[in-house]
């Protein structure tokens, strides 16, 4: 039901947020302020020793710094408890002593309706379950037991059986008081003018029940038990519970893994996201049969921002990608994306699972390609360029795939994003060897076998393809020496993580409306880590001016650290991240010295992975891949230092950084 908003403000200003979050985490002595109203704690949403939440009893809101996640108190209950928003609502209501409004006759009555539904739905499920369990249901236990599903996964799935009697169902639901037009409601049982006698609908299938948010039976999905039976899988049909556009199998599940920090992952069936929870994968989600729908976006959405999409590396699922790519890209809102993971060939995420195991799927997870990428993939494969009007044509088609993002922001760095794409894969490559030059495909367009351009027993060796005709270097020695392919992880201090540190400590209110990107940001150097971790920390217990910020350091014993990084950065001229430096210009270095590191950082993923890759199987299309992303470097590279007039607030006259 529709709230009011002077209720919702009622029940906000009765309860303290701090009274509603401290049943579920243990307030920090040190940091917290009761008096103030300023609480801290470990963060309930992910796995924290150093607590990083903060809920606020004056502004009714809770935000953490570690994870980003934010709310007020309804908000917190449908994301930590898995309440629905009415519940939430009842439930605070009733701890505030407020009655809840009065609820008209019409929602009463559908409500009683589905309740209804709902129980026959439970009833349903048990009696799978039991028959999954009898003799009867003995073929499909040997057939989840050859799958790799124990008994304790079956059980946590609420897995059963639907024998092949036409009234098997019928008659236990009858028994237990379930009337006829209840049966035919919930899709349980066959009824129409040519059926003399309504029969189950499901008959010797492997039963799946199908969840809402709140874990309540709401659909079943079931297998064929039979070789010759079709349709091999059977949904429930449309019914006042159950919208198959609308739903997603394993979703409560899976929403819960990810307020523990796992990733969400969109795999295509039942068996997929139930071999993924038996590998200890709990973020995984199916939809039913069913390509994905913009409902089903939408509600991924709600759930992560960055869904992982995961396809099969065959053309079903390049075609399915390909679709969700084109369905996805005008719903596109800032901090919204998704990710995407192909499978080799012929296999699907429970044989992955079992030839590679869990780790090696988590792997690819992490390293899922951008939405952005995935584009641009998609319109580059298998394409030679070697014509002006070719690559006009492509630069056409990315203008026009840009234009269907709706947000003018997102659209913006989209377009911006095809063009510098563009303009690094078509640069002029340098010729090797004798070589002519790449033109946008592969080794000589040679397939897998290790084989270079010519066909001539060239061979891959390492770092280049050796030989005549070799195109060039494929990781170029300028590349590896490159400020954006130093080693990950390196003892040095990194001059621009430092003047992203030294930055804000000299300007601490830049840090504003970026604190959850710099929360989760990954700096290599130890120095300015600990710095950008102790600045968090001070900017959150109240610190706001520099002087405030910097007395906070040296408290810390980081105050060597930080003069070290001043003097490194003075010495080669990074003034913009100095205390004399304008604001504006000090935002400007900031946010250019971010948006750098945060693509070193991708790249360096990325490039590790192409590596791996092409060392498992030299093949074109990983060669392609690696190609791409030297292109990408490349192009940072090209972009690093100038910014049109900077330094003239400052009154300096340098253009670079």
């Amino acid at each position: 039901m529709r709230f009011s908003d002077q209720f919702l403000d009622d029940i906000r200003e009765r309860l303290p947020i701090s009274s509603v979050v401290g049943e579920y985490v243990a307030w920090d002595k040190r940091k917290s302020r009761p008096a103030q109203g300023d609480f801290w704690a470990c963060c309930p949403f992910h796995s924290e020793k150093t607590p990083s939440f903060h809920a606020d009893d004056r502004r009714g809101r809770y935000h953490c710094f570690g994870c980003g996640v934010s709310g007020d108190h309804f908000r917190f209950l449908t994301d930590k408890a898995g309440l629905s928003f009415p519940e939430a609502v009842e439930t605070l209501a009733g701890r505030a002593g407020l009655p809840m409004p009065a609820r008209d006759a019409r929602t009463e009555e559908t409500d009683r309706q589905r309740a209804t539904l709902v129980e026959a739905m439970e009833l349903a499920a048990t009696y799978f379950a039991e028959a999954l369990a009898a003799n009867a249901g003995a073929r499909a236990r040997g057939y989840l037991n050859e799958r790799g599903v124990p008994p304790a996964l079956q059980q946590k799935f609420r897995l059963g059986y639907a024998p092949g009697a036409r009234n098997g169902l019928k008659e236990y639901l009858a028994q237990n008081r379930v009337s006829a037009e209840t049966m035919e409601a919930a899709g349980l049982v066959i009824t129409g003018e040519d059926v003399a006698v309504p029969f189950d609908r499901f008959r010797n299938r492997l039963m799946f029940p199908i969840t809402d948010r709140r874990g309540r039976v709401i659909a079943f999905g079931g297998r064929a038990m039979g070789d010759d039976v079709e349709p091999k899988y059977l949904n429930s049909p449309e019914t006042p519970l159950f919208a198959k556009r609308r739903t997603l199998y394993n979703a409560a599940a899976a929403a819960a893994a990810v307020r523990d920090g796992k990733p969400l992952i969109v795999v295509e069936g039942y068996m997929d996201v139930i071999a993924l929870a038996g590998a200890g994968i709990g973020g995984a989600l199916a939809p039913l049969g069913t390509a994905l729908t913009e409902e089903h976006l939408g509600q991924l959405w709600r759930i992560s921002e960055v869904p992982v999409m995961c396809f099969d590396g065959d053309e079903a699922g390049a075609r399915a990608a390909s679709r969700v790519i084109d369905m996805a890209l005008p719903m596109l809102r800032p901090g919204h994306s998704l990710g995407f993971v192909t499978l080799p060939e012929g296999t699907d995420p429970d044989d992955f699972v079992r030839q590679h195991g869990a780790s090696s799927f988590a792997g690819l997870v992490d390293g899922a390609t951008p939405l952005a990428a995935a584009v641009w993939a998609r319109e580059t494969r298998g394409t030679v360029f070697e014509t002006p009007e070719a690559r006009a044509a492509l630069e056409q088609r990315l203008k026009q795939i840009a234009g269907t993002v709706d947000d003018a922001s997102v659209r913006r760095h989209y377009q911006q994003e095809f063009e510098q794409r563009v303009g690094a894969f078509f640069r002029p490559a340098e010729s090797f060897g004798g070589g002519t030059g790449w033109r946008g495909r592969g080794p000589g367009g040679r397939g897998p076998g290790g084989r270079g351009p010519g066909g001539q027993g060239e061979r891959w060796r390492g770092e280049r393809w050796r030989g005549p005709g070799s195109p060039r270097y494929v990781v170029s020695e300028g590349l590896r020496n490159s400020r954006a392919m130093k080693q990950h992880g390196s003892v040095a201090i990194d001059a621009q993580e430092a003047a992203i540190a030294v930055s804000l400590v000299n300007y601490p209110g830049l840090a504003d409306d970026r604190m959850d990107a710099l929360a989760a940001l990954d700096l290599a150097s130890a120095e300015p880590r600990k710095l950008l971790a102790a600045l968090l920390d001070a900017i959150g217990e109240g610190a706001a001016d520099a002087a405030a910020v910097r007395e906070a350091m040296v408290a810390r014993g980081l105050g060597e650290s930080l003069a070290a990084m001043e003097k490194l950065l003075a010495r080669q001229g990074v003034w913009q991240a100095l205390a004399n430096a304008d604001r504006g210009d000090a935002e400007t270095g900031l946010s250019h010295a971010l948006a750098l590191h945060n693509k070193k950082v991708q790249l360096n993923r990325e490039l590790k992975a192409a590596e791996i890759a092409l060392g498992d199987d030299p093949s074109e299309e990983a060669f392609e891949r690696l190609r791409d992303i030297q292109n990408q470097i490349s192009s940072v590279e090209g972009t690093e230092a100038l910014i049109e007039g900077f330094g003239s607030l400052s009154g300096r006259t340098v253009r670079n950084l």
